[in-house]
């Protein structure tokens, strides 16, 4: 486990929507190995969500634009998913 100290003082050089990014990127590599269709989709369209949930304040505006991209990917990729 990290300590607390570590964590903090990584997070504070980057803003929110890049970590964000970041998770969703590495999120997605893990769920390739799966194959499923389904759970891509779903996992585009609730990280397009939560990109679009998080303040403006606190982010970039080009972050809710990939909010925006994401949620109308999740559900295409959501149903041309076969299993």
């Amino acid at each position: 486990m990290l300590p607390l100290q570590v964590i903090d003082s990584f997070l504070l050089n980057y803003e929110i929507g890049q970590v964000l990014l970041l998770v969703f990127v590495l999120g997605t590599l893990g769920l390739f190995p799966l194959g499923s269709k389904k759970l891509l989709g779903l996992h585009f369209a609730g990280f397009g969500l939560l990109f679009l949930l998080t303040p403006q304040a606190i982010n970039s505006k080009i972050y809710l634009f990939v909010g925006l991209a994401l949620l109308v990917i999740g559900p295409m990729l959501f149903t041309i998913g076969d299993e």
